[in-house]
């Protein structure tokens, strides 16, 4: 069984990862965290690869790859002909951003509570090539589905060609409303763009539903899968604005006997984005093994479990703290990851000694609100990630931390 009988995910669970019995691990948001079964399942695909290295990636790769696509399609909802497997959703991204034909007086639209390295990414493109990168204030606390949605689709304007959007922010641990602005911007002629790296393994997911042109993700958080595992899904409308990152021998397939691609079953999508080169392609066979045990261990019964200790560390630092949350007590905005806020500190000492001196591993991010860029301005917050093998133990561990650590970390 995933859950003890208070209900709370099972502290056995933790035997099934290899984390370090002597650390909080609060912080599956970053990089995840591989269970047992998945990592040997990942393994023994790289000593499969390493027996026959030709036959492995000269023959068996068009086949293995397919198969590994059909079974992330059924649990993303999407068809298998328009998702590849990537290493993460940064490089997916970076393959987007640079494809599009953006020029001087365009606009790319996004919030102010997207990724850093994403930021990086629509800044250094739009540089290059003359256009604007916007990034529309969301301001804190967010109330309502509906108030978000006006609130970024007020920076709309008619040079709008790009929708970036965070499926769940990074810094704030939000999920946006993403279905009714990929709506709006459809209608208006204006390509959606989102960044999923932190959905799938922690929300539902239906990408054919949803109707993003672009949608990448990260499999090697939530899901569990090994590092190294991300996707890209493009509806088949817009496959053809899509180049590859790296040009290999996907590129005009037809001309080579050196693979075995199925060139006639394979769309240039697939051929052009799946084969860069020699690669270790073990994490994304494994995925499967991945998909499998959350099936095995009841995952939505564990979702439901993370969700609710969540709950109760959302509670506690809030009384600890007597800050007003950044949104709504609601699985509408935040699952098994959320940010709280915390008082005025040094972000980074917090972080230091929260490890050093409790072994808490638990991020503590900053975000300005709209308008204010000063140090002084930043607010600090603590996001927590709640995964099936937390406790309530944990949680309390952090909680005892952050009431020794912040009147002597405190900035006032």
């Amino acid at each position: 069984m995933p859950a003890n009988a208070e209900g709370q995910p099972d502290p056995d669970l933790r035997s099934e990862f290899l984390l370090r019995p002597d650390v909080v691990f609060l912080n599956h948001g970053s990089f995840g965290a591989c269970p047992r079964p998945v990592f040997k399942e990942y393994q023994r695909w790289q000593l499969e690869l390493e027996r026959q290295p030709v036959e492995f990636l000269g023959r068996r790769f068009d086949s293995l790859m397919r198969e590994a696509r059909e079974s992330l399609a059924v649990y993303v909802g999407a068809d298998a002909n328009d998702l590849v497997y990537v290493t993460n959703a940064t490089t997916a991204l970076n393959a987007v951003a640079r494809s599009l034909s953006l020029g001087p007086g365009d606009e790319v639209l996004a919030t102010d509570h997207e990724y850093g390295a994403l930021d990086r990414t629509w800044r250094f493109v739009c540089a290059r090539r003359g256009a604007t990168y916007v990034n529309q204030p969301l301001p804190l606390p967010v109330e309502s589905v509906e108030q978000a949605v006006e609130a970024i689709w007020s920076g709309v304007t008619e040079r709008t060609r790009v929708l970036f959007l965070s499926h769940i922010t990074s810094p704030t641990a939000l999920i946006l409303p993403v279905a009714e602005l990929v709506q709006r911007a459809r209608a208006a002629g204006i390509l959606s763009i989102v960044d999923g790296a932190h959905a799938p393994g922690q929300i539902p997911l239906d990408l054919d539903a949803l109707g993003a042109d672009f949608y990448a993700g990260n499999l090697h958080k939530w899901l569990c899968a090994p590092k190294g595992a991300g996707f890209l899904h493009v509806r088949k409308v817009a496959q053809p604005l899509l180049e590859p990152l790296v040009v290999s021998w996907g590129w005009q397939p037809e001309q080579t006997t050196l693979l075995a691609l199925d060139t006639a079953q394979t769309s240039p999508f697939i051929l052009q984005q799946e084969w860069q080169g020699t690669r270790d392609i073990s994490a994304h066979l494994a995925v499967q093994a991945a998909i499998r045990f959350q099936e095995e261990h009841n995952w939505p019964q564990v979702r439901r479990q993370c969700h609710e200790l969540l709950r109760y560390a959302r509670g506690a630092i809030g009384r600890l703290t007597g800050l007003v949350p950044i949104c709504p007590d609601s699985a509408e905005w935040y699952a098994q990851m959320a940010a709280f806020p915390l008082p005025s500190c040094d972000a980074a000492e917090l972080k230091r000694r929260l490890y050093d001196e409790y072994r808490v591993e638990v991020p503590i991010t900053e975000w300005s609100a709209p308008g204010q860029e000063g140090p002084e301005d930043r607010r600090q917050l603590v996001r927590v990630s709640v995964q099936g093998y937390n406790t309530r133990r944990d949680v309390e561990t952090l909680i005892e931390a952050l009431t020794a650590l912040l009147p002597e970390v405190g900035r006032f």
